[in-house]
């Protein structure tokens, strides 16, 4: 149990009554695990688990102006977003090119666009993205909304079951698309490198749908399994793996980043376009390492023998799937296929591989 008492989620009860370790995360009181972390992580892979995101924060931008505020703030292009439904992951920059949070935004029609963004993140981001909104844009919070995701692979046969005469419309989305489903808004997004759905709805329905999902064999997952899937999926935690002091060029989200339109002038755009003129130095990469120990965040990385070509570990785990100890890691361009980490005071060597690791219940890399 937390000591002391944070923000708590519609579930929060039901949480402790199933016997969760529950630990502050971001100002939030969550479940960290139910018994087995690992158990939890073979669940998600294997068949389906359920996780409790109802402290992300939904915020719904309405008005006229919305397009044009969206299209500045974040350094994706939502002109991308033309079908209703459409979901896009982008990073929204401070004019430095720092990394204020990653978010997605979901289109619902010209006059109004749904965006999930962190929980540890959202004050700070409400307040920067009110800084930015002119008289034609409104942010609405919905704080009436929980929100779980159902993730593996037979998610979106649990789901399906719970949603009822609504099913058909859930099932006919593509990846990376939501739709409304009667009182629910459901997406075929997550955070685990398997499909499955995002649901958010009314909170005072959200126990007997997370009750109804454990009947029918969906387990009851916490924080730990979801960032020992999430590292294995390849996908960026805020705060670990990028951050205002961070760009997008530098954390391996160069893909989220839209230079064409030339003349679209979003926040940040002038400093990520002298970065990349001025060349980026670094690599971000996965890490696999050789020997025995435990990769964490933070640990120093070098080339082999050289301490003026080093780097940092910025996420690591043992990874349930691979049984192997693995990281991502901002090392020099310089490195080569194998880099050394410093593990209480010893240089371990480690293999220096592309993001994912797993997908779709799948290794993707070679382990030998």
């Amino acid at each position: 149990m937390s000591q002391n008492a944070g923000r708590r989620t519609p579930l929060y009860a039901l949480h402790v009554a199933l016997g969760a370790r529950m630990v502050d995360f971001g100002g939030w009181d969550m479940p960290v695990h139910y018994g087995s972390q690992i158990e939890e992580h073979h669940a998600v892979r294997r068949r389906a688990g359920v996780f409790d995101v109802s402290h992300m924060c939904v915020i719904d931008v309405l008005g006229s102006g919305v397009r044009a505020f969206l299209s500045r703030l974040v350094a994706n292009d939502v002109g991308k977003l033309s079908t209703p439904g459409k979901a896009l992951y982008s990073c929204m920059l401070n004019e430095a090119g720092g990394v204020i949070d990653d978010l997605i935004i979901y289109f619902m029609d010209e006059g109004w666009f749904r965006v999930v963004v962190n929980a540890g993140t959202r004050d700070s981001d409400l307040a920067w993205m009110r800084s930015q909104a002119g008289a034609d844009v409104q942010l609405i919070e919905r704080p009436e909304l929980a929100m779980l995701a159902v993730q593996g692979p037979d998610a979106r046969t649990r789901v399906a079951a719970l949603l009822g005469v609504n099913a058909a419309r859930a099932m006919a989305l593509q990846p990376f698309f939501g739709a409304e489903c009667g009182e629910w808004f459901v997406a075929r997004t997550g955070y685990t490198g398997e499909d499955g759905f995002e649901v958010m709805l009314p909170a005072v329905q959200v126990t007997p749908a997370w009750r109804a999902l454990n009947a029918a064999g969906v387990v009851s997952c916490g924080l730990g399994a979801r960032d020992t899937l999430r590292l294995e999926a390849g996908m960026n935690l805020y705060g670990n793996d990028m951050d205002t002091t961070r760009n997008p060029l530098e954390s391996g989200l160069s893909w989220t980043v839209a230079f064409e339109p030339a003349a679209r002038d979003f926040i940040g755009r002038r400093a990520l376009e002298a970065i990349k003129a001025a060349g980026v130095t670094t690599r971000f990469v996965g890490l696999l390492l050789e020997d025995r120990g435990v990769l964490r965040s933070h640990q120093r990385v070098r080339v082999p023998g050289n301490d003026t070509l080093s780097g940092e570990t910025t996420s690591g785990t043992f990874s349930p799937t691979l049984q192997r100890s693995i990281a991502f890691a901002r090392i020099p361009k310089a490195a080569g296929e194998f880099v050394e980490v410093d593990i209480r005071g010893k240089w371990l060597p480690a293999r220096v591989v592309k993001l994912p690791f797993v997908r779709l219940g799948k290794t993707i890399i070679s382990l030998s």
